[in-house]
């Protein structure tokens, strides 16, 4: 592993940060990455977090167009209510502030304690859940759907629709709109590695393949044989429109984000990409915008996930609104 010790790993990915763009505020004490100019304009707050391992998610998408802050926990491990809090006070600018919660137990828990605290000095807290993994319904992390790869969808529809000036009940009904519409599926071809362990995470035996991941490597559907690109996005994209299909008309384009796990490179994600955009097709399903990349990652797990929003014309352009972080950059 690239890294000092175990017990700074965090520390010194943030002091990166800090060194690698200047335009953020880096808070390497308190873990929180701050949107420098995120008072200014009169804006509502956007903030997320999690455990660290996931990036880009989330310092790398804060700045303009998308988050104002965000809150790095351990490895894994989600960031406490102090983090939240004081995230959330950097960048209320008297308009509120969005909490953007993956569905893990102590996102969840630690989110829902942070609000409580800071509507007790008086900012004004939403919160949007993102559960859109179909794999399972409940798993060792979480009660209900996994947050996965829709978080990006919804950081980045809510971030622009803060940019724009909208209140707050409007940001946080589209960040709802937008977790109501996205489904997710990841694949794990080879288990991942957390500095503090050392050794794999999960045991996934050469030739296997583990259907419906999570992103902190918690099991899926089921184990099978290697499959090939072609087979492997047939099970995930089925999984994915049959869910969609239960909750709406599966009509009308989507976005499509192929994100990589951390250790597959974009060669085989572009042709993973060809065979969910072949299956799309044959499906009727129009793909408005593609997204192919290591964005919602799981430290050097080998594999990936596909992740489907159902969008209107309001999503589409507020997806295509000008963004400007460290991972995530277009229309500016």
């Amino acid at each position: 592993m690239l890294i000092n010790t175990p017990e700074t790993v965090v520390a010194d990915a943030l002091r990166g940060m800090a060194a690698a763009h200047p335009d953020l505020d880096v808070d390497v004490t308190a873990r929180i990455v701050v949107r420098r100019d995120a008072r200014s304009g009169g804006r509502v707050g956007v903030v997320s977090g999690g455990g660290s391992g996931h990036e880009p998610l989330h310092a790398g998408f804060v700045g303009h167009g998308m988050l104002s802050a965000a809150c790095a926990g351990e490895v894994f491990t989600s960031p406490v209510p102090d983090q939240m809090l004081k995230a959330a006070t950097a960048v209320d600018a008297g308009r509120g502030v969005l909490f953007v919660v993956k569905n893990y137990t102590g996102d969840v828990l630690n989110f829902d304690m942070a609000a409580e605290l800071a509507e007790d000095e008086g900012l004004r807290i939403e919160q949007v859940l993102v559960d859109d993994d179909v794999a399972v319904a409940d798993s060792l992390y979480t009660a209900g759907r996994r947050g996965t790869g829709a978080t990006l969808f919804v950081e980045k529809i809510a971030g622009a629709a803060a940019e724009e000036g909208a209140p707050l009940e409007r940001v946080s009904a589209l960040a709802r709109q937008v977790v109501e519409s996205s489904r997710s599926f990841g694949v794990a071809l080879a288990p991942c590695t957390t500095p503090a362990k050392g050794t794999p995470t999960f045991e996934l035996p050469a030739g296997e393949l583990e259907l419906g991941v999570g992103i902190h490597g918690e099991p899926g559907r089921e184990r099978r044989p290697m499959m090939t690109s072609r087979e492997i996005a047939e099970a995930a994209v089925a999984a994915v429109l049959d869910d969609l299909a239960q909750s709406g008309p599966a009509a009308g384009p989507v976005l499509a984000l192929v994100n990589g796990m951390g250790a597959t490179p974009l060669l085989e994600l572009y042709g993973f990409h060809a065979e969910v955009a072949r299956i799309l097709a044959e499906r009727d399903v129009p793909v408005a915008r593609a997204l192919v990349g290591n964005y919602v990652t799981s430290l050097d797990m080998a594999g990936c996930s596909v992740s489907l929003c159902r969008v209107d014309d309001e999503l589409l352009r507020l997806w295509d609104a000008p963004v400007q972080t460290a991972a995530l950059r277009w229309g500016r």
